[in-house]
């Protein structure tokens, strides 16, 4: 009952805001909804997204979100290909990324915090500790500013961004909805007022411009969440995800396994790990295999020195990763496309393919690499 009666209050504060309150409230009542859709695709709670899009965007205000649908700050790093505007920030003239609308901007900032190493430690916290999201923020590195963590939990408590953690994802499809149709009535009214000033008129063009073109990204966005079939389910963490998960060889009649030898899975795909003195001929031959078939279920065209500890797959890799996994965004670390795959159970080929890469591509910090679902848009 009680969750009930805090949704209706939501719904009633989001309609009564509409057309009053103050910036950050009406910034809230805009953005919410799609807060909490990224929250149940990527893990990252609803109020945190909210009050990060507060005090990086100046509620939606700032040059970057106004020109460019950056409500986050990001900038472009080495792996955007995508439109970009220059703005000082820490440094005169830097870069940051431009969207098509804010709601890719929304979605951006779900997967770069999702995707990245080194935040995944974030999503191991419940949803709704923001407080230990917020310091874990600056944790990482996310902002410069001592105060970040403060700042954040203040916008959360002032503003009780913190209901919006618990709200289903059915709920906040509902809000949507009447911030939606209480948004037609006022651009109705706004129709009415312009024309009386008609100095105003093409200024006003151009936000109802922006604003259609904002409301067709939402309806996109929102077929294509229903198409992926989101459920009212909160993702696992992606470091639950890569956990390799012990096997149990009694039940597998596919290859011998060795009675005192532990065998792992991961992304559903049987591995083992090496230790000193192995090659993979003598691993193949422990497990019934041909070697040209244990090196091509690793990516190899030829056998190779094999160090302790690692990992060698016991079968065909899968052809795209666990869901929850669905990229990776390359970090420090000179890591390889085939150091990649193996972590993520997936084959080298399969990968090539969904992300259009050439023969011979290596990563660079910062790139983005698909591993689930459609190729990714250059």
């Amino acid at each position: 009952m009680r969750r009930i009666v805090i949704f209706i209050s939501l719904v009633l504060c989001h309609v009564a805001v509409f057309a009053q309150g103050t910036p950050q409230e009406r910034y809230i009542q805009k953005w919410a909804p799609t807060a909490v859709r990224e929250m149940y695709r990527s893990g990252v709670p609803a109020s945190i997204t909210l009050a990060q899009g507060i005090l990086e965007s100046r509620y939606g205000l700032s040059a970057l979100a106004s020109e460019g649908n950056n409500h986050f700050g990001i900038k472009c790093h080495k792996d955007w290909k995508g439109k970009s505007m220059r703005y000082d920030d820490d440094a005169k003239g830097e870069c940051f990324r431009v969207y098509d609308s804010a709601d890719e901007s929304f979605q951006d900032h779900s997967d770069f915090l999702r995707y990245r190493d080194r935040y995944k430690f974030l999503f191991d916290l419940k949803t709704t500790d923001y407080k230990g999201w917020a310091y874990g923020l600056k944790k990482a590195g996310y902002a410069t500013d001592p105060n970040y963590p403060a700042k954040l939990i203040k916008y959360i408590e002032d503003y009780k961004l913190y209901e919006y953690d618990t709200m289903t994802y059915e709920e906040s499809e509902r809000i949507a909805e009447s911030v939606e149709e209480n948004s037609e009535v006022a651009r109705g009214d706004s129709d009415v007022d312009f024309g009386r000033k008609s100095a105003s008129v093409k200024k006003e063009k151009a936000k109802k411009e922006k604003a259609k073109k904002d409301r067709k990204a939402r309806r996109a966005r929102k077929k294509r969440v229903k198409d992926e079939s989101v459920s009212d389910v909160i993702p696992a963490s992606p470091l639950s995800l890569e956990e390799p998960k012990r096997i149990d060889k009694s039940g597998l009649e596919v290859f011998s396994f060795s009675l005192t030898r532990e065998a792992y899975s991961r992304n559903g795909v049987p591995f083992i790990t090496s230790v000193e003195g192995e090659t993979y001929s003598n691993i193949a031959a422990s497990y019934h295999l041909y070697l040209n078939e244990l090196l091509r279920f690793n990516d190899l065209s030829c056998s190779e020195k094999l160090l302790p500890g690692t990992v060698v797959y016991l079968q065909a890799k899968k052809n795209q990763s666990e869901k929850g996994l669905d990229k990776y965004i390359v970090g420090e670390d000179d890591e390889s496309l085939r150091d990649i795959c193996q972590r993520f159970a997936v084959k080298m080929s399969s990968v090539m393919k969904m992300n259009g890469f050439p023969a011979g591509y290596e990563p660079r910090e910062g790139d983005t690499i698909i591993l689930r679902g459609k190729r990714l848009k250059k």
